[in-house]
């Protein structure tokens, strides 16, 4: 008889600087980010709560294993683009969950990134200090 494979969706998010490849999968629940647990990975709880918003808007909160790879950026905007990724792959993998998602905002990639630098001043609005003598 042969084995049943785990049928795999795919998402990519981004956020800032930083992109993740998410693959989900049917399982227990279980978030890998870069080969490490998600509580390893992303230490404080606001971060991990930013990760499970799909689940748990969804209410599919145990249903789905995430392997996750991620490079680039800070660790807010890790997890923001794993969410991103997280809430595309949940699409891919059930299409009534889209209007949910899409109204949390989670499929709209977030715009704001950082301003460059410009020439005369220090960083991209601080000018050097002023003064009249």
């Amino acid at each position: 008889m042969a084995k049943k494979e785990n049928i795999v969706f795919l998402g990519t998010g981004r956020r800032k600087k930083s992109i993740a490849r998410v693959r989900l999968m049917q399982g227990t629940g279980k978030v890998t980010v870069n080969g490490k647990d998600l509580g390893e990975y992303f230490g404080t709880e606001i971060l991990k709560v930013i990760v499970n918003q799909p689940f748990a808007i969804t209410n599919t909160t145990g249903k789905y294993d995430v392997i996750c790879t991620v490079i680039g950026g800070g660790f807010t905007g890790q997890a923001g683009s794993v969410r991103h990724g997280i809430a595309r792959a949940l699409c891919e993998a059930n299409s009534e969950l889209r209007p949910t998602l899409k109204q949390a905002g989670f499929l709209t990639r977030d715009p704001r990134m950082k301003e460059r630098k410009k020439y005369g001043l220090k960083k991209a609005r601080k000018a050097p200090q002023f003064s009249k003598r």
